[in-house]
């Protein structure tokens, strides 16, 4: 491994990868907080329909994540860097698919006709396009600087972006795409549902071009000429503590999150009545995240970053478990419990530096380095943990017996209540636990590995 002499990293390289996040999550957040509800209200498929055909899809977009981390690893790279070119790929594909989702011109089309529509832009979307920039993009930090104060601060940029972009789909989406009917009730309007979708999808092209433009790779990472195979990775996973913790804590972090932030688009609407009460929770949780992220640095280099993640996990659970047992009716009372929560999930951005300090941990260890595989799993964890909540949300609204037609019945609405507060305590508490039991790269260990590679690759240079 060599690091090319170039201009230094800086807040240009932090600005841009802030981009990145922004442009993946406008489009990935729109997808998951609202895709459900157009298809279960405005196209009228069964909610354990769409659950399940998320579920398969993002399995496979799982398995190809793996597939997308070795064809980057093998990848030469060239003037512009091994990881970036495939954001300048993929940008087109990706944002004209995320807005053909929303095909509201279809809705008269036969049920078969939609379903499979659905099916075929949703794999297009997640397993194809989204994986082919996301792997990339995330493995990008670990490119672009060897430092881990440098690479919390890239981590702190990619979940200030990714928060920005949840406040902007969360806060300006609701109040453009419902309307009342005669009865008063909030009910989603597919043409603006699109339109929505075409502005989402103009934008995260628009931030894409600027990630590209203002990231610089510094650490050049020569290709893997090892092929890739299954049952060696699947035990390299095994093998290293630390990358099995990641997986584990991953899968139940985003089954958690998604299960979290994907009822909000049933909750607010159709519990609370109130869309506008959505808007405002996305501003308070931003509130909160820029707060947090002023300070997340400085306590990850404090207390290190398994050990903060950890006691936000349980600090939100516990505000969860007093939701679901105080089972209010006041939108006023869950505001305060959400911004309880935004708190604990504040702390959740420092994560994203983890996958680098197992780099550096198996690199230590083996002397080589699989900085894509290692994205590559890391992602595939997360759309594990996507796929099972998108299969458990969807069936859950199907059990409580959620349609357009019941979508305001006082039992289904309930309903909507527990199924909000019950999965993301559980998956919260599991969150905490895993990562004090499981994952092993404290802090001091993290300054050990850091200190190591300095003295191999000082030792390297000066040879």
């Amino acid at each position: 491994m060599e690091t090319t002499t170039v201009r230094p990293f800086g807040r240009r390289d932090q600005f841009g990868y802030f981009c990145g996040s922004l442009a993946n999550d406008f489009t990935f957040t729109l997808c998951s907080g609202f895709l459900m509800k157009f298809y279960t209200d405005v196209m009228g498929v069964s909610a354990a329909v769409i659950g399940i055909m998320m579920m398969l899809t993002q399995v496979i977009d799982a398995v190809t994540d793996i597939g997308m981390g070795a064809i980057v690893d093998r990848s030469q790279g060239g003037k512009d860097g091994k990881f970036r070119p495939w954001i300048r790929r993929v940008m087109g594909p990706i944002t004209l698919t995320s807005f053909l989702m929303y095909a509201v011109w279809f809705r008269d089309m036969s049920m078969g006709f939609k379903i499979v529509w659905m099916f075929l832009t949703y794999v297009l979307y997640c397993s194809v396009f989204y994986t082919a920039v996301d792997i990339p993009y995330g493995s990008l930090s670990a490119g672009m600087t060897q430092e881990p104060n440098e690479r919390a601060t890239l981590a702190n940029a990619r979940h200030i972006g990714g928060t920005l972009a949840m406040t902007g789909i969360n806060v300006v989406i609701p109040m453009v795409v419902y309307y009342s009917d005669a009865e008063g009730h909030q009910i989603l309007s597919g043409t603006r549902m699109a339109i929505a979708a075409l502005v989402c999808s103009v934008a995260a092209l628009i931030l894409y071009i600027a990630c590209y433009a203002c990231t610089t790779e510094r650490v050049h990472v020569p290709p893997s000429k090892e092929k890739f195979s299954v049952k060696k990775f699947a035990g390299s996973i095994l093998l290293s503590r630390a990358m099995f913790g990641l997986v584990v804590f991953m899968l139940v972090r985003e089954l958690t999150n998604t299960a979290f932030h994907g009822m909000s688009g049933y909750i607010y609407p159709n519990y609370f009545g109130n869309p506008a009460a959505q808007s405002l929770s996305g501003v308070l949780e931003t509130v909160i995240t820029l707060i947090m992220a002023a300070f997340l640095v400085q306590l990850a280099a404090k207390f290190g970053k398994r050990e903060i993640v950890s006691y936000g996990s349980f600090f939100a659970a516990a505000v969860l478990l007093v939701a679901y047992f105080t089972h209010t009716r006041s939108v006023t009372v869950w505001l305060v419990y959400y911004t309880l929560i935004s708190l604990g999930l504040g702390i959740f951005g420092i994560a994203w530096a983890l996958p680098t300090d197992i780099i550096d941990d198996i690199e230590v260890r083996t002397g080589t380095r699989a900085d894509g595989t290692i994205f590559g799993v890391y992602s595939f964890s997360r759309k594990l943990g996507q796929a099972i909540s998108s299969g458990i949300r969807g069936i859950m609204l199907s059990a409580i017996g959620y349609t357009a037609a019941t979508a305001f019945d006082p039992d289904v609405l309930d309903g909507i209540y527990n199924i909000t507060c019950i999965v993301p305590m559980i998956g919260f508490a599991l969150n905490g636990l895993i990562l004090l039991t499981i994952y092993p790269l404290s802090k001091k260990k993290v300054e050990e590995n850091a200190e190591i590679l300095r003295r191999r690759h000082e030792g390297v240079g000066n040879e």
